[in-house]
């Protein structure tokens, strides 16, 4: 049992500041030429599991978060450039996706990033919010927030992502009915917390979508998140 205690984001954050615009594209070469930056916050991460003794809620959600949005940058600069990050699990044996790498030692907890969204945020912390926080390198995720989330403003960062999500036309056509395909992947996280996608959608969107209206899902384009050349 870990008896780490919580560490601060700071870092993460002036990188972010440095490298990710605030339309959400990332400067992947940025962050190769400050990988020494990038993996001493990943050590600080790796120092300190969350634990329920000292952590608080928020401080344990904000942390797996930036966790995984971090080692995703990290991940992506390792193998760069690649067009997706779909193409990075080509030749790495006995791995079904990029997902299932377990590129990630946290205390002597070996992780992917399957583990963290799945096996911890989504199943410990009841958070759909968390779906526009959490970024996968692709051009059709939410953008990558470009500062570090943080105990202190987590509620209402987590509410800006998703108002900003739902506002996003190259990623939602709301007036159109036509969401992202994460809506309709995770479909079961939104409708647990409001009855209805639907419902849940209208708490973000500026502009509600009738109850009776027929929802279709956008394709999902995997290309790498970075500014359009």
């Amino acid at each position: 049992m870990s008896n780490s205690t919580p560490v601060s984001h700071e870092s993460w954050t002036s990188l972010l500041e440095k490298y990710v615009s605030d339309e959400g594209w990332v400067d992947y070469k940025g962050f190769q030429k400050d990988s020494q930056k990038l993996t001493q916050y990943l050590d600080l991460l790796s120092s300190a599991h969350p634990n329920d003794k000292n952590w608080s809620r928020d401080e344990q959600l904000a942390y797996w978060i930036n966790a995984y949005n971090a080692f995703t940058v990290k991940l992506i600069i390792d193998y760069y450039p690649v067009a997706s990050i779909k193409d990075i699990k080509n030749g790495i044996p006995f791995v079904n996706t990029v997902w299932d790498i377990k590129f990630i030692n946290i205390e002597g907890h070996e992780y992917d990033l399957n583990n963290i969204e799945h096996g911890i945020i989504r199943k410990y912390f009841d958070e759909p919010r968390i779906h526009f926080a959490v970024n996968c390198a692709s051009v059709s995720c939410p953008k990558l927030l470009n500062q570090a989330y943080t105990s202190d403003r987590l509620d209402q960062q987590l509410t800006t992502a998703a108002k900003g999500f739902l506002a996003d036309s190259l990623r939602n056509k709301v007036s159109k009915y036509e969401l992202s395909s994460i809506f309709s992947w995770f479909k079961g996280d939104f409708k647990k917390k409001s009855g209805s996608l639907i419902d849940f959608v209208n708490q973000y969107a500026s502009q509600p979508i009738p109850d009776d209206a027929e929802l279709t899902f956008l394709p999902y384009d995997w290309s790498l998140n970075e500014e359009p050349k």
